[in-house]
């Protein structure tokens, strides 16, 4: 029976990797964009390794989602909490609305990406 902590790290590689696909990008470039290996990558989104503070840094950049949303994530950072350090409560509507899809078990991953990247250029367009 997998432990608690291990299926925090089995949902923020899956975090991960949505958000890679979102940005449609492969591992390899998220690799080079990160200075990190593929394998290692790859690892992370299998939810086989536990990265730092400082690769969970580098993946919210090249991801173009925020630090304190990677640490909640990863079961670092109360989810509640991580809108309150400076982000609006905008930002914070939009990470909620974004987690609901991701937790959706009933959708695919193909229609998660699909509703989220509508949402986000719904948001663009206001």
């Amino acid at each position: 029976m997998p432990e608690p902590w291990d299926k925090q790290l089995e949902a923020l590689g899956s975090f991960i990797r949505s958000q890679r696909k979102l940005a449609n990008l492969s591992l390899r470039q998220l690799a080079e964009m990160t200075s990190l290996s593929n394998p290692y990558l790859s690892q992370i989104e299998r939810g086989l390794h536990q990265p730092s503070v400082r690769v969970l840094k580098l993946l919210s950049e090249a991801l173009d989602v925020s630090a304190e949303t990677l640490l909640a994530q990863a079961g670092l950072l109360d989810s509640a909490r991580a809108g309150q350090h400076g982000a609006p409560h905008a930002r914070q509507a939009a990470a909620g609305a974004e987690s609901a899809i991701r937790a959706d078990q009933r959708l695919t991953d193909e229609q998660k990406n699909a509703l989220i990247s509508v949402y986000r250029s719904m948001l663009r367009s206001e």
